[in-house]
This record gives structure tokens, C-alpha cells and sequence, in this order.
């Protein structure tokens, strides 16, 4: 395939490749390398936000007033305005040029960061936070999109390298930050903490991209109906992720709804991508051995990676009472670990086959949540240090490797449509992962809790000792009457029996995570290898 020319901004769909036997320039500028730092920087910023804000939910909702239920809105507005603004990122950038739709996008994102720590009610807070995801947004597919389109193919290892930061640290170090922030400054600092990394980012992308003429006119000429039925389609989908398992799923007629019009939409947009002459998306693409397994490992990837940062917090939290700082500490060792690894994962694509390092990565990260299928009252920090770590290595090794074999050879005018479909799936799988998981959880508590009250009964005589162990307890503490010390007995025991039922249900969101990564790997097994991936060198 031929490989792309470095060139100072993204390739417009209607302008040709160079021709095979056009001379590929294999050294990269100063100033494209300031492009595609920046540009990752905002993604990296931009995935943050999602954990980081996670982490703070609480003290954010009772700065704010919001009610619990309620709350969840803060991130649910985000991720919603997130997922529909990535595949429309592509054509939105031929449409105003990549220098001032990014630009813009980023100076954006800061503003209603702050914006965002001034609200002073729930309705504020969620229509600000809907517009700082729909910024944000922007900036992930562009990130990806620079990378593939600036770097000849040689280099494209390192940008991967570094996009990875984003796509696979960013999560897992994000409730870490939140919590320090929090704990120690105040939830509004969440926000401002945008502030100076986005101001460099704004510096980055100001000095280094190109000014090109915007092209207006490709405003009459887009695929509207296929804009309307995706936005539709993938809003009403992510609402009733977000939202299914608190309103019982198709319990509520509201998610009933949401699924049909999420169901109607997303089959029209299918159809349209597929007949129009200028789809938004170019579905084909995921005919192409590589991409379409590539994509489907990549979602597979999010259900983990999204999955596992959303279990562990409340784990933490729920069962062995940490507060945010103290699960942000234990989270950190799923991301340290990265920035070691991900600096040589280049150096490993050049001397091994990136589908070696991709299995070795999968092997890693689902083997990590195995490791927690088994989990007791006295499962904290000390016992889910070395799963952490196994699976923060197994993220660094996967991401890059499997970026690169599955964007190999594509060409300029499909760079868009490949920088939105691999990243909204992986979006998309965290949050049908966290969907499961949320389900599973629930399922799997009562399940536990059933089977474990018929063995906790009175005709036990263990159950019988440990009620007069307690009894007397509550007597020996102030309880005069009897009658009352064996209530609380009782309340204690059937509080023992819910919360094990619950580290049993824990222990199964781990195997369901595990058995997601065996199903990547497969997934990876089916890729070929592309011509050429390495990391450095002439050609």
C-alpha cells in the first residue's frame, strides 16, 4: 500500500493520494510532531474527563443539590454528546479545516470545563456537561485521525504509541486524580484542572497545523438523513445503557421506547451509509479482514478496560468502605505501570510481529480479571496490587499493536471513517460493558444472597451460636432489652449474608471481563499480517 506523505494537516476526501511511484518522504518535521502531541494531549484530556468526574460523582451531586438517581446525568450528558460527535468528526473537519475545527473544539472543551465547576444546579451542570463532551469528543477521532494521516507508516508505531496514553491510561489513572482533587482541594478542581495542559494543547495545535481554506459548501452536500439517524440512534442507545439497569430495563416503558427508537434509527442509518454516494461513514471498510477484527477486538477491549474501572471503585467502595483518595491509589497501578511500557511498545512492533505483542496483551489483560474470581472479605489493596499491574502491562501491549494492524494501508479519503468507527466502538463497548456489569452484578447478588440465606438458617446450630454471639454483644453495648439485641442480631446477620453475597457477585463481573478478553483474543487470532508495521527506519 502506498504510504501516506507527511503533510501539515489531514487529507480532504477529493484530494488523490500520491501515485506509487511518487517519492514518500519518511522523515517527520518538528512541527508535526507538535501537531500530533497536541492532539493527543486533548484526547488524553478528553478521555480523563470521563473517569475523573466518575470518581467525584457524589461530592459533585451534593455540591450541586442533585439527587442520587438524578446525578448520574452529570456523566451520562458527557458520554451521550461524546459517542455522537466522534463519527461526525471526520466530515466536520473537511467542513471547517482540521486547524479550526480543532482549535476551536479545544478552546471549547476548556471554557465549559470551568463553566462546568460554576454551576449551581443539576440542569446547569448536565447541559453544560452535554456540551463539554460534545467538544471533547472532537478531539479523540482528530487525535487518531492526525496520526494516521501526518506520520508515514514507519512512524505511525510511535503515534499509536502515544495515543495509547490517552485511549488506555487516561482511564485507569483518571480516579486517581479525581480522587486526590477532591479529597484534597474540592471537587470544582476536577474542572480546572483542564486548564493548563489545554492551554499548551491550544499553544501545540496553533503553531504546528496548517491554515486551510474552510469548504462550506460540503454543508449542502452532507449526508444529512445518515447525520440525524446516527445522532438519534446512538443517543437513545447510550441513554438506555446509562440508564437501563436503575430503571429495571424493559420494566420501564421509558427504555422500552429509547430501544425502539434506538433500534429504528441505527437500522435506517445502516441502510442510508450503505446506498448513499457520499456516506458519512464508510461502512465497507469494515469488510476489510483487518480493520473489521481490528474493530471488533478494539470494542471488546472497551468492555474491559471501561468495565474494570467502573467494578473496582465500587468494590472498594461498597464492601471495604475507601473512601475516593484510597481508591484512587489502588487504581493507580493499572496505569503507572503504562507509562513505562508504552515508550517501548514501538521498539516491539519493529523486532516482533504486532500480532505476537496484541495475543501477549489480551493473554495479560484477561488473565488479571481471572485473577479476581475468587474474592473474599479481605480482597483490598494488598490482594488486587499484582492483578493491577498484570493488567495495566496487558493494556500497553494491546492498544498501539492492534491500532496499527488494523489502520494498515488505509487510505487518505478513509481515514475519517476509520478514526470514528475504531473509536466509537471501543467507546461503545465500555458502555455495554458497564451495562452487564451493572445487570450482572445486580442478578448475581440476589442469586448469591438466595443460595446463602437457605444455608444461614435456624435449624444450623452455627447460625444459632453466632445469633446469641451477637445478642449478647448488643447487650454488653447498651441494648437493655433482649428483644431488641436479638433484632439487631438478626438486621447484623442479614447484613454479613448481603454483603458476601455481594463479593461473590464482584467475583463474577471478573470472570464475565475475562471471558471478553478471550473472545478479543480470538478476535486477534484472525488478524493477517499487513505488509509493513515497524517503528522507525527508512523504508
Amino acid at each position: 500500500m502506498t504510504t501516506l506523505q507527511n503533510t501539515a494537516g489531514a487529507l480532504p476526501a477529493n484530494e488523490p493520494l500520491p501515485s506509487p511511484a511518487a517519492p514518500v518522504a519518511q522523515t517527520v518535521t518538528a512541527k508535526t510532531w507538535l501537531a500530533v502531541t497536541g492532539a493527543t494531549l486533548g484526547a488524553f484530556m478528553a478521555v480523563l474527563n470521563i473517569q475523573i468526574v466518575n470518581a467525584s460523582l457524589a461530592d459533585i451531586q451534593g455540591g450541586i443539590g442533585a439527587g442520587i438517581d438524578d446525578g448520574g446525568w452529570i456523566s451520562t450528558s458527557y458520554l451521550i454528546a461524546e459517542i455522537v460527535v466522534i463519527p461526525l468528526s471526520g466530515w466536520l473537519a473537511q467542513v471547517f479545516s482540521v486547524r479550526i475545527y480543532l482549535l476551536t473544539n479545544a478552546f471549547l472543551f476548556l471554557v465549559f470545563s470551568a463553566a462546568c465547576a460554576m454551576a449551581q444546579d443539576l440542569p446547569q451542570m448536565i447541559a453544560l456537561r452535554a456540551v463539554q463532551g460534545f467538544t471533547g469528543g472532537v478531539l479523540i477521532p482528530m487525535a487518531f485521525t492526525l496520526i494516521i494521516t501526518l506520520l508515514p507508516k514507519a512512524k505511525q508505531p510511535i503515534g499509536l504509541a502515544m495515543f495509547a496514553i490517552s485511549a488506555t491510561f487516561a482511564p485507569a489513572i483518571g480516579p486517581t486524580i479525581g480522587g486526590y482533587l477532591t479529597e484534597n482541594l474540592g471537587w470544582k478542581y476536577i474542572f480546572y484542572v483542564n486548564a493548563v495542559p489545554g492551554a499548551a494543547m491550544i499553544a501545540m495545535l496553533f503553531f504546528s497545523l496548517e491554515a486551510k481554506p474552510m469548504k462550506l459548501s460540503l454543508l449542502r452536500e452532507g449526508d444529512w438523513a445518515g447525520i440525524i439517524t446516527m445522532a438519534i440512534g446512538l443517543a437513545a442507545l447510550q441513554t438506555v445503557l446509562e440508564e437501563g439497569n436503575k430503571d429495571d430495563w424493559f420494566g420501564s416503558p421509558f427504555i422500552v421506547r429509547l430501544t425502539l427508537i434506538a433500534a429504528v434509527a441505527l437500522t435506517l442509518f445502516l441502510a442510508i451509509e450503505l446506498t448513499v454516494s457520499r456516506p458519512l461513514l464508510n461502512l465497507r471498510i469494515l469488510a476489510r479482514r483487518n480493520f473489521g477484527f481490528g474493530v471488533l477486538a478494539n470494542f471488546l477491549l472497551g468492555v474491559s478496560l471501561y468495565g474494570s474501572v467502573y467494578v473496582l471503585p465500587v468494590y472498594l467502595s461498597r464492601i471495604q468502605g475507601y473512601n475516593s483518595e484510597q481508591i484512587g491509589m489502588v487504581l493507580a497501578w493499572t496505569g503507572l505501570p503504562q507509562l513505562v511500557l508504552i515508550p517501548l511498545v514501538p521498539r516491539l512492533m519493529k523486532n516482533f510481529d504486532p500480532r505476537l505483542v496484541i495475543g501477549v496483551g489480551f493473554v495479560l489483560f484477561g488473565g488479571s480479571n481471572f485473577f479476581n474470581i475468587h474474592m473474599t472479605n479481605d480482597y483490598a489493596a494488598d490482594q488486587l496490587f499484582w492483578p493491577n499491574v498484570i493488567r495495566a502491562l496487558g493494556q500497553a501491549l494491546v492498544f498501539a499493536p492492534l491500532s496499527a494492524v488494523a489502520t494498515a494501508g488505509m487510505e487518505a479519503e478513509n481515514a475519517g471513517s476509520a478514526s470514528a468507527l475504531f473509536n466509537m466502538m471501543r467507546n461503545l463497548g465500555g458502555a455495554i460493558g458497564i451495562a452487564a456489569l451493572q445487570t450482572l452484578l445486580t442478578k448475581r447478588e440476589q442469586f448469591h444472597s438466595n443460595v446463602l440465606s437457605q444455608q444461614v438458617t435456624l435449624f444450623e446450630q452455627a447460625t444459632r451460636t453466632r445469633i446469641d454471639q451477637l445478642t449478647q454483644y448488643f447487650m454488653n453495648h447498651g441494648v437493655i432489652d433482649r428483644v431488641d439485641a436479638v433484632h439487631r442480631a438478626y438486621v447484623a446477620i442479614g447484613k454479613i449474608v448481603q454483603k458476601q453475597a455481594f463479593i461473590l457477585g464482584f467475583s463474577d463481573t471478573f470472570y464475565l471481563l475475562g471471558i471478553s478478553q478471550i473472545v478479543a483474543l480470538m478476535a486477534a487470532l484472525m488478524l493477517t499480517k499487513p505488509d509493513r508495521v515497524d517503528a522507525g527506519g527508512g523504508h
